[in-house]
């Protein structure tokens, strides 16, 4: 749970890196939390509007959690506009969210994970 608050709290920190476990903890709670929401507005019937207003309030950490993410893994912020490519776009991006970081420091800053990267021989 702290996940989802400590990205939220980075509402528009679009700068530095996120560990692969934050961002996915982040999809993980968020996608539970609208799913409550959808069963509660299901059932007294104003469902839509909890959820649009939910999806809108959580529009901009979720933007800022995976620009944070594709720097992790050393790439730019842009690569989110693959997802406009049908089909492949969408997967390309979850790909990218599932490679492990990028080792040691990068243009983006220090490696969340802590570790440095080995010397090569």
């Amino acid at each position: 749970m702290n996940y989802y608050f400590d990205v939220l709290k980075k509402y528009t920190v679009f700068g530095g890196r996120a560990a692969r476990k934050e961002y996915w903890m982040f999809v993980l709670l968020n996608f539970i939390v609208s799913l409550i929401i959808g069963i509660i507005g299901g059932i007294l019937h104003f469902g839509n509007i909890l959820s649009i207003l939910y999806a809108l309030a959580v529009l901009l950490p979720g933007l800022a959690v995976l620009f944070r993410r594709l720097h992790d893994t050393g790439r730019s912020a842009w690569w989110v506009l693959i997802c406009f490519v049908p089909f492949v776009g969408a997967i390309v991006l979850i790909v990218f969210a599932c490679l492990d970081s990028q080792p040691g420091d990068n243009q983006y800053g220090p490696n969340p994970k802590g570790v440095t990267a080995q010397p090569q021989a």
